[in-house]
């Protein structure tokens, strides 16, 4: 098992107590029993198209990211042939994404910082991913997590509801639940359980009409609301 990067948010993290730490572990099991093919819904050949996509990804779907990335990647396919691009052609070419401008400046941005900075590799540090342009703390545990296998937990609207809602986490805030979260688990399923519970938020727990009455861990729900 790879041991945690290290951080200020995780170092000196102590466990949580071990009742609690054994129903998270029950949990996990459970979710990864129902969704056994859970992962990184964004599609990517390496680090580099990984950490560009979910920069993309901010306030949009997977989905709409996977329809953009393959213009995108076929005229610019790593960091040197991005850090050149003119603003308004990558604009172009993300123009269907939500903040396009904004995400086009922090792409040709992290571009040139890889350049300028990691001789053009993504690095696998996460106090060096989150200095790029556009990459916040869940950025970073995406690429950490998909592109390296290091311990990495991204913390999104579905890990925050989901994880509420199943009695894992009691903070709202992204950083401190993520701090949460980790010390219920270990960090070998740290970027599983990011999967696991994205995976069980888009595909029973909305924020909306969760099912409650088909979800496998209804039993061992708190927040449980149609138990039919």
């Amino acid at each position: 098992m790879k041991t945690p990067l290290p951080d200020a948010v995780l170092d000196g993290l102590a466990l949580a107590p071990a009742p609690r730490r054994r129903r998270a572990q029950a949990l996990f099991n459970a979710l990864a029993k129902a969704y056994p093919d859970a992962h990184c819904e964004l599609d990517h050949a390496d680090a580099f198209q990984l950490l560009a996509a979910t920069i993309l990804s901010a306030q949009c779907t997977d989905k709409s990211v996977n329809r953009a990335t393959p213009a995108l990647f076929r005229r610019y396919p790593d960091a040197a042939a991005l850090a050149g691009a003119r603003l308004q052609d990558v604009e172009a070419l993300i123009r269907s994404l939500g903040l396009y401008r904004g995400k086009a400046r922090n792409l040709v941005g992290m571009a040139q910082a890889l350049l300028r900075e990691h001789g053009g590799q993504v690095p696998r540090d996460r106090a060096a991913l989150v200095a790029l342009p556009g990459v916040g703390r869940k950025t970073a545990n995406v690429v950490l997590s998909n592109a390296f296998g290091l311990p990495g937990l991204a913390v999104d609207t579905h890990v925050l509801r989901v994880g509420k809602r199943l009695g894992l986490l009691v903070s709202a805030d992204p950083v401190k639940a993520e701090a949460e979260l980790c010390a219920q688990f270990r960090p070998a399923q740290w970027g599983m359980l990011s999967h696991l519970l994205i995976w069980h938020g888009r595909r029973l727990c909305a924020a909306r009409g969760p099912d409650c009455g088909g979800c496998p861990l209804r039993r061992n729900c708190p927040g449980r609301i149609n138990d039919q």
